[in-house]
């Protein structure tokens, strides 16, 4: 009983011992397959690492301008933006000299309506002057108020460059006369004024009225 007891122990020994070398078989087993699977990702990871063939590649860089046409081309440039400033600033003194001109001319001529309703009066005061030149005596006062009346006037319109246009006896003049008829006179030269039917005035150079007038012409 005693022998049998103590090779029981013996034995389940030798099994632990049997019992090992197929554990170990085993975890090589796992261990290679586990090392199978580590290996795998590496060489997919190796082969994701080495260089690709990309769409890009193969296609040639494009050539850079050479330093002299780019600076000719910025030249260009230049003298384009030179011109047209050049051109603004002309345009520039185009309209403020236009506006300058504008507004000499409505200083100027501001006066000319008023000028052309005064027209009449003096008018009226020549007439009453001719009428009131004659040797009665009562009438002579009347005729020296007139006379200094309408001499106010005219040195009035004198300040403000309203001067008169009394052609007697000068050659007919279109763009300040006005022909009312053509008389024949022999006496004269063609086309003078031999009679001044209303006197003209203008206003800083500029015609505000033409004087009528009566133009000869030769004798037949």
């Amino acid at each position: 009983m005693a022998e049998q007891e103590q090779k029981q122990p013996e034995t389940e020994q030798g099994t632990e011992q049997e019992s090992k070398p197929e554990q170990t078989a085993e975890s090589q087993q796992q261990a290679e397959v586990t090392g199978g699977d580590q290996s795998q990702p590496q060489d997919e990871v190796a082969e994701g690492d080495q260089p690709g063939t990309g769409e890009g590649e193969g296609e040639e860089a494009p050539e850079e301008m050479p330093l002299e046409q780019v600076v000719g081309q910025l030249q260009e440039d230049v003298a384009a933006a030179r011109e047209m400033a050049l051109r603004a600033q002309a345009d520039a003194q185009n309209v403020k000299r236009r506006a300058e001109q504008d507004v000499e001319k409505a200083r100027k001529f501001a006066l000319e309506q008023f000028a052309r309703d005064l027209l009449p009066v003096v008018d009226n005061l020549e007439r009453a002057l001719e009428a009131a030149s004659g040797d009665e005596e009562a009438v002579k006062p009347i005729a020296e108020g007139v006379e200094l009346t309408l001499k106010s006037f005219l040195d009035a319109m004198k300040k403000f460059n309203i001067e008169v246009v009394d052609p007697q006896g000068e050659p007919f003049d279109p763009n300040l006369h006005q022909a009312m008829s053509m008389v024949e006179n022999n006496e004269v030269e063609p086309n003078s004024v031999v009679a001044v039917m209303q006197k003209g005035y203008t206003l800083n150079g500029r015609l505000v009225r033409p004087a009528m007038v009566m133009v000869s012409k030769n004798g037949g």
